[in-house]
């Protein structure tokens, strides 16, 4: 999907992975406002993602004033405990009433108390921290990007007797942190649901009813726990965004005992509440606590052991290599890594096979000029390989084709739109997109009558989008599970060159019968507010979307952007400032969650007015030597 704009918002933190480097540099830890010295070391653990300090907190003093004391408390939510120092802060009624575990305010920058003049005769004294709120994590460790906000939260404070100490007695529940602190304390991981079934899909046994998990990430304490704060979180069931389309198969009520991994790579959980008495039951938890754990970066998970309470009773295992395969991204098959291209004189799709292979035509219509002498609008091959969508060059036909060395003329169109007059092409068909279950999607982008088309066989269904707000949707990518989609959406009817676009996550609801099947987006959020345009994007692995994109005041690059929308800063491609369309492939060998997988997916790229072809080898782009130019490079989906 190519895209030609954005929303200019700002962003969280893009230079956070930046300021801790030049922190650690300099010797310091977290971010204090003020306070005391905070004692920090350097963790040495390799199993930890993003390498980070760890900080140890500091006690109240004696004699500590209401200023102080928030400061102190502020610093030691930052601490690598229990929060059990924090509490000191606190009188002991608030200390056993308040709960740190209800989600997480990020606060762009440093906050501000309001200076109080606090005398001896004082007994009681309120202070309010203003900030900017710019993300939030709520109670089930999902992340929400904000676009900044004012934020005013208010504490009070009591002196004790009989000693006289100041504590705090009033605050608001949860954990107060800046963006700094924020990314030091927590990292990004994902946990593993299976995706709702499709009560429409056609054929039992197939594609379309595969078990596959989607990703849904969180974020978690770095050092406090890894193994079993993620299968604590697994068991609690999907975010609230993600479960209208996930399913778990942990019962509600199901408590983890233990967790642990051996040196041959295998993990072992005990688990209570639950009766693992059915062996497939058994095993698809195993199998979202398989891939889960190996999200963790504890090193690479290849088995996984389940076990009833205090390790008795039944038990069972899964493994990366169990068939069916229902791994993230499973869907997106075999065929994933293949890539093709279409040529910008005449149309005609090429299959290529590595850096040095010119790539030949394919078997069928597509691997032809077309008879009428007009080439081809945008081409989308299925993720089984053996036939591709195409849209004509008016915009008004979309067309089903198989890759057969006997197929002869273009077969009939599978949909036609009217031909308004004085219509554009632009204003015609565009976008499509295949799931792995065999299902198509394409916008309509008729400016009476903007929509969303689900093609199955020679069904077509109109696919609502809620909550657009005015908004209108002018392409799409739909992930390999057929669970989430990317949208870019334009806002009103005025988006003129390239502006009043942006770039919205979705979830695809399946609804309907066999015979009457239906489908539905809802849940929209924006991906990454910081995108003040988006040229390009494809789904890059199951769990993150790859864009080519410009922030407000930087140079257009490439970014990773997570499906709860936030970016990646871990995650960085070389170059991207004259690129003009990206294509990545969702395909991870085994189904392997992250750890197993290839550091990046495969890229392909055409940079350039004169759209020359670029394959990412080894973190290098290499121009790929084409005899042609080249208008699209294309993976499956």
């Amino acid at each position: 999907m190519r895209r030609t704009s954005g929303r200019t918002e700002p962003r969280l933190a893009g230079v956070v992975g930046a300021l801790l480097g030049s922190l650690l540099a300099g010797g310091c830890a977290a971010m204090p406002d003020s306070g005391g010295v905070t004692k920090i070391e350097l963790s040495k653990s390799s199993a930890e993602k993003n390498l980070q300090v760890r900080v140890f907190p500091v006690e109240p003093s004696k004699g500590a004033r209401p200023q102080e004391l928030l400061a102190g408390f502020l610093d030691a939510l930052t601490a690598d405990d229990d929060y059990g120092t924090a509490r000191k802060y606190l009188t002991p009624a608030a200390a056993a009433h308040w709960n740190a575990e209800t989600g997480v305010k990020v606060l762009g920058g440093k906050p501000t108390r309001p200076d109080v003049n606090v005398t001896d005769a004082d007994t009681d004294v309120s202070i309010p921290l203003i900030g900017q709120l710019v993300a939030e994590v709520d109670e089930r460790h999902s992340f929400r990007t904000e676009a900044p906000r004012d934020l005013r939260l208010d504490f009070s404070f009591v002196r004790e007797k009989p000693a006289g100490e100041w504590r705090i007695d009033k605050l608001p529940d949860g954990l107060i942190l800046n963006e700094v602190n924020f990314r030091n304390s927590y990292r990004q991981v994902d946990r593993f649901f299976y995706a709702a079934p499709d009560p429409s899909a056609p054929t039992v046994g197939s594609a379309t009813s595969q078990d596959v998990l989607i990703a849904d990430p969180i974020y978690l304490r770095r050092r406090i726990d890894p193994l079993g704060s993620a299968a604590n979180a697994l068991v609690a069931g999907p975010s609230k965004w993600l479960a209208p389309v996930a399913r778990s198969a942990f019962p509600d009520g199901t408590k983890v005992e233990t967790v642990a991994l051996d040196e041959n790579h295998v993990g072992h959980v005990t688990v209570a509440g639950v009766d693992l008495g059915s062996l497939t039951a058994c095993r698809r938890m195993a199998t979202q606590l398989l891939y889960t754990l190996a999200d963790q970066g504890t090193g690479q998970v290849e088995r996984l052991e389940l076990r009833g309470s205090h390790g008795g009773g039944p038990s069972c295992q899964a493994s990366r290599g169990d068939e069916p395969a229902t791994g993230p991204g499973s869907l997106a098959g075999q065929m994933a890594t293949r890539q093709f291209y279409q040529r910008e004189d005449d149309g005609v799709l090429y299959e290529t096979r590595g850096t040095e292979d010119d790539g030949s035509p394919v078997h069928g219509p597509l691997g032809r000029p077309q008879a009428s002498g007009r080439r081809l609008g945008a081409i989308a091959v299925a993720r089984d390989g053996e036939h591709a969508a195409a849209i004509s060059a008016d915009g008004h036909q979309l067309y089903t084709v198989p890759f057969q060395e006997s197929a002869g003329a273009m077969p009939p169109p599978v949909l036609t739109t009217p031909s308004r007059p004085g219509a554009k092409t632009e204003d015609g068909l565009t976008s499509p997109t295949w799931d792995g279950r065999g299902d198509l999607y394409v916008v309509d982008r008729d400016p009476q009558s903007p929509r969303v088309l689900l093609v199955r066989e020679k069904k077509v269904v109109e696919v609502p989008v809620e909550r657009l707000d005015g908004r209108s949707v002018q392409g799409i990518k739909v992930s390999s599970d057929g669970a989430r989609v990317a949208l870019l959406l334009k806002d009103g009817k005025d988006g003129k060159d390239g502006k009043g676009y942006s770039l919205w996550l979705g979830l695809l609801v399946h609804e309907g019968t066999k015979d009457a099947p239906s489908a539905k987006i809802t849940g929209l959020r924006l991906a990454n507010p910081a995108f003040e345009e988006v040229v390009s994007v494809s789904w890059a692995e199951a769990d993150q979307l790859l864009v080519l994109g410009k922030e407000k005041d930087k140079l257009q690059q490439l970014h990773y952007v997570s499906t709860d929308g936030s970016p990646n800063p871990d995650a960085r491609l070389p170059g991207g400032g004259e690129m003009t369309t990206v294509a990545a492939s969702e395909y991870r060998a085994n189904g392997a969650g992250n750890s197993g997988a290839p550091l990046v997916p495969p890229v392909l790229a055409l940079q350039g007015a004169q759209g020359k072809p670029y394959r990412l080898v080894n973190s290098q782009w290499r121009e790929q030597g084409l005899p042609y130019q080249v208008s699209s490079f294309i993976y499956p989906g």
